[in-house]
């Protein structure tokens, strides 16, 4: 953590470069709430779920507990940017597709959701066209938007806000100097907010003040939802005996943790949790492993001294680790992940859950008045 003097440095040296960055956006939005640039709306509910940070709020395992949710009953389509994936323009996923092809996080859930529509386009509005000329047999009935609370060139039929309770986007500045995307005032856009990665401590009080500090408007709703994480999991089920956690419930085995996400904060903390010795390599968010991480990464495990000894990643990497033409056999039967999913806190799930169906409902319904008038 910098030094008081050093912060307040650092920012009378990024505060004009935040404040021009502050304008451009201000204008950007300016041009689309008078209409100037167009903004497309659609005959089904599109929810977009983003942030107005830049990542590591959780969007992808919120994502996916909107896809369990509304699989239920709807065809869900999830469209997504499909970030420093190899291909271009608009892909449906398929069975050959990987993580290079389609991106890691829209790979990491048609990996968990096979019967999801999961596609992706750098360009939303292509991506929803080609979507809903999909055959009847295929046609999203609900599609969700990842990442897409700045894609002001579709207006969603819903809109969820996520903010990370460590960093909370009332707290946070403009980039550079904070992490901030576009001006906080925007929030007013979300219909539901989430503070995602609540601490397990976090009392009722603190929900309160921040719900009280958030400013909100009479027409949206907050909610609280904190990360957890499931048993180890082997990346290539096929190299080892072990299907579930198997040996590493022993906390005295020793792990090198691999992290390439945008927040390793709470990954890290679980892994030194579980185990006693951990050493951890970080790399920067979506980072491809090429012939030098792995020779790196083996050089490091290598000098690990217990002879039973295991490489443990996220969720997010190991989707990228799965088809890496880099990884050395031998690593296949120790290279294990810990999946992650969403806990409602307050027990508020159930209220988001009828929030969500509501909106689903109300909107086919109101969509079906007026298509008869």
């Amino acid at each position: 953590m910098p030094k008081p003097g050093n912060t307040f440095k650092l920012y009378y040296l990024l505060a004009p470069f935040s404040l021009i960055y502050g304008i451009i956006v201000g204008v950007r939005n300016l041009l689309f709430n008078c209409g100037i640039l167009p903004s497309e709306e659609y005959k089904i509910p599109v929810i977009s779920v983003g942030n107005l940070s830049l990542g590591g709020t959780g969007k992808t395992p919120h994502t996916e507990y909107l896809i369990g949710l509304l699989s239920q009953k709807y065809k869900v389509a999830v469209l997504s940017r499909g970030y420093k994936r190899e291909t271009k323009n608009f892909l449906l996923a398929g069975d050959s597709d990987t993580a290079l092809t389609i991106g890691d996080e829209p790979y990491q859930m048609k990996r968990k959701f096979p019967d999801a529509l999961v596609a992706v386009d750098n360009r939303r509005r292509r991506g929803i066209c080609n979507l809903l000329a999909l055959p009847d047999t295929q046609r999203p009935e609900v599609i969700l938007l990842d990442d897409a609370f700045q894609h002001r060139y579709v207006t969603p039929s819903l809109s969820i806000l996520i903010t990370d309770y460590n960093r909370l986007f009332y707290k946070d500045g403009m980039l550079p100097f904070g992490h901030l995307r576009e001006p906080k005032s925007n929030m007013k856009r979300a219909n539901i907010i989430v503070v995602s990665k609540c601490a397990g401590n976090i009392h009722p009080i603190d929900f309160r003040i921040i719900e009280n500090e958030m400013g909100l408007q009479p027409y949206q709703h907050l909610y609280f939802t904190r990360i957890v994480y499931g048993k180890a999991l082997p990346v290539f089920p096929v190299h080892t005996d072990n299907a579930a956690e198997g040996p590493l419930l022993n906390v005295e085995n020793e792990v090198l943790l691999l992290a390439g996400i945008a927040s390793p904060r709470l990954f890290i903390a679980e892994a030194q949790e579980r185990f006693k010795k951990v050493t951890t390599m970080l790399f920067r968010d979506h980072h491809v492993f090429d012939r030098q991480d792995i020779r790196r990464i083996k050089e490091t495990f290598n000098r690990m001294d217990s002879p039973d000894k295991f490489i443990l990643v996220t969720e997010k990497d190991a989707v990228r680790l799965l088809h890496n033409p880099f990884i050395p056999d031998e690593w296949k039967k120790v290279i294990y992940y810990l999946p992650i999913h969403i806990n409602f806190c307050k027990e508020t799930n159930l209220s988001f859950d009828d929030c969500i169906k509501n909106h689903i409902t109300t909107f086919r319904r109101n969509n079906i008045f007026h298509m008869k008038q």
